[in-house]
């Protein structure tokens, strides 16, 4: 049975919403596993790991270099520089923070990778959404795709020209340097005309509308968003009583 667009994104908000109330670390780490397994079934985890490490990385460096290093409420000293101290409790804290962050980005990714965009762009301009913010939330989740195969396409342009990407770190920069300036011409480029192209079609004009596209919402779905959301909701009302409770 195919999912709902708006059943997809109930399952992603609050996946991340009760991942995030709960700030458990075993928890956390199922998602992790259920996303990738449910992207390597949708035949999307190619795209989503590579997606997934950019987000990711960055990010897990910074939470451990900030709370691995600088935690004053750790009492486990396992290193000392100076006012850098590497504690035990600081780095649980940093992996508990990095992969409940894990969690969201992954659940996000794996909606962005597997709902039908323009399944979603109906039925939210069903809605009653504005056709604008329609347009963009679609545009959103079609612009990391994009970039990737926009670069690929300019990567092999420029080594059919003779450009010879070397191995190591250094000469990837370059490269990348290289293929920035297209890239980001590229997407001005086609922003503008899609900009054209919508300002043609009366997307800006106000009135109602109508779709060609029909998207089915059977009745099972509906109750199941609404027992989403509902868990959700609960999830954020029983933290904030279990931190005043702590308070």
């Amino acid at each position: 049975m195919r999912l709902h667009a708006l059943t997809s994104l109930a399952a992603a908000g609050s996946t991340a919403v009760i991942t995030t109330a709960a700030a458990s670390l075993p928890l956390s780490l199922a998602v992790m596993g259920a996303a990738v397994a449910l992207s390597a079934r949708s035949g999307t985890a190619r795209r989503l790991l590579p997606a997934a490490a950019a987000v990711l990385l960055p990010l897990g460096l910074s939470l451990l270099v900030m709370h691995g290093l600088f935690f004053p409420e750790g009492r486990t000293v396992l290193a000392q520089w100076g006012m850098a101290r590497v504690t035990a409790e600081g780095l649980a804290f940093a992996l508990e923070r990095a992969a409940q962050l894990g969690a969201v980005v992954l659940a996000l990714l794996v909606f962005s990778f597997s709902v039908s965009v323009p399944d979603l762009v109906a039925v939210l301009s069903s809605r009653g959404l504005h056709g604008r913010f329609a347009f963009v939330l679609a545009s959103t989740l079609t612009l990391l795709p994009a970039i990737t195969s926009r670069v690929e396409r300019i990567r092999q342009a420029q080594e059919s020209r003779g450009l010879v990407v070397r191995r190591g770190l250094l000469h990837r920069a370059a490269a990348f340097r290289l293929q920035a300036v297209p890239l980001v011409l590229s997407l001005i480029e086609d922003a503008g005309t899609r900009t054209a192209a919508l300002e043609a079609r009366g997307f800006s004009n106000p009135g109602p509308r109508t779709s060609y596209r029909a998207v089915p919402d059977p009745r099972g779905q509906r109750v199941l968003r609404a027992a989403l959301l509902a868990a959700a909701a609960a999830a954020v009302a029983a933290r904030l009583l279990l931190t005043q409770a702590g308070s």
